[in-house]
């Protein structure tokens, strides 16, 4: 699989494309710090967002505050009709099957296998007992399989996630979470750890993915080219804030210096038509 350049759909924004997330005014405050403020978007179905910023903008905050794993202070999210933020426990729990997350450091289990490590990500609909017993249908099984082999895993299936490499544990951390029926995934920094080559699979993998499986992502890097390469639409964050938000090639080394401030260091970025150092 090859890395595609791929411009912001002709349709997204217009009503032939469905509008899936919307945060409102979202504020995430620890004590006296904010963690964001007052951050606005929509994301719709299929899109590709890349979420950029220095360490420390809020990128993780704000991704973690869209399903609840971080409470936020104020503002609102709605997703799929629902209002994030005004769910109970049940609601919460069936929210969280259609939003899967992938981590930068995987959060498999060491000792099991591929296979049952990817079947995980149907504990959001088993009951404590079934869940604990590990006891999955066989069409759940069939799926599984289908994932592992869609992500070319197939021969590590019964392997134990702690014989994997960085790359291959991030592909497993893929299968669980679209194991799920996703129609969102949230990527917070899923390459931080891979070394290129592994990083440019795992980024094909997802940018195929949203668009074969008209699945949204948003995910968060840190690598500004990668995010020029693969994302339909770029929003960057600087100081809890959104500073950007908009196609990438549109995203020039004028603006990046703005966002990264002193952390842009000597940013090489390749647009695709032009070279800017």
């Amino acid at each position: 699989m090859h890395a595609r350049t791929l411009e912001a759909p002709a349709t997204v924004g217009s009503s032939e494309v469905r509008e899936l997330l919307k945060v409102e005014r979202l504020t995430k405050k620890y004590g006296e710090h904010t963690a964001i403020a007052d951050i606005s978007f929509t994301v719709h179905e299929g899109e590709f967002v890349v979420l950029i910023g220095p360490s420390g903008a809020g990128k993780s905050t704000l991704l973690r505050s869209i399903n609840r794993m971080i409470e936020p202070t104020s503002g609102h999210v709605w997703f799929d009709g629902m209002q994030v933020d005004a769910l109970d426990k049940k609601g919460l729990r069936e929210l969280r099957r259609k939003i899967g997350m992938i981590f930068q450091h995987y959060n498999l289990v060491d000792r099991l296998s591929v296979i049952e490590n990817v079947l995980h990500g149907r504990l959001g609909y088993k009951s404590i007992l079934t869940g604990s017993l590990g006891m999955y249908q066989a069409q759940e099984k069939e799926r599984a399989m289908e994932l592992i082999t869609m992500l070319g895993l197939e021969e590590h299936t019964y392997k134990r996630a702690d014989q994997l490499s960085g790359g291959q544990k991030q592909r497993v951390g893929i299968a669980r979470a679209l194991i799920q029926n996703p129609r969102l995934l949230l990527g917070d920094e899923p390459i931080a750890s891979l070394d290129p080559k592994a990083a440019k699979t795992i980024m094909d993998y997802l940018k195929s993915i949203a668009h074969t499986l008209n699945i949204s992502m948003i995910i968060s890097l840190h690598q500004v080219q990668v995010a020029l390469t693969y994302a339909d639409r770029v929003l960057a964050v600087r100081q809890g804030r959104i500073v950007y938000d908009g196609l990438p090639r549109d995203l020039s080394l004028e603006r990046v210096r703005d966002i990264y401030g002193a952390d842009a260091g000597d940013l090489i970025i390749d647009t695709g038509d032009r070279h800017v150092d």
